[in-house]
């Protein structure tokens, strides 16, 4: 498992499938490679550094445990971290990832999203 670091590449999954759940939404897009690479994005809407940082490493705890059984050969996964995520249970959080990515490998996705009014 290689993990993502250059902006284009977090910029390329943002145009591929979404899958929204409570705790994060997880995106897989097609890569070059046969790999299966993996990021994670958490904002500083979520909190502070200490929110965040215990967050990323409840993720890579994730991706670590199901991506080599669970992960879309081929593809990059990034999940982005959402605001619930922080309060969730571990055992809630690796159920939704194992449903997000049962849903992207079936083709699965959230409808896009509006272009509309920023949010604020």
């Amino acid at each position: 498992m290689t993990v993502l670091t250059r902006r284009s590449d977090f910029l390329r999954a943002n145009r591929g499938l979404r899958v929204s759940r409570p705790g994060f939404v997880l995106l897989a897009v097609p890569n070059q490679t046969e790999s299966v690479r993996c990021g994670i994005t958490v904002t500083k809407r979520i909190g502070n550094a200490v929110v965040r940082n215990r967050m990323k490493r409840r993720f890579r705890a994730l991706l670590r445990e199901l991506l080599p059984e669970a992960g879309l050969a081929g593809h990059d996964h990034v999940l982005i971290g959402r605001e619930g995520g922080i309060d969730r249970d571990f055992a809630a959080l690796r159920d939704e990832l194992r449903a997000a990515l049962a849903r992207a490998a079936a083709g699965k996705g959230d409808p896009p999203r509006r272009r509309g009014s920023p949010r604020r």
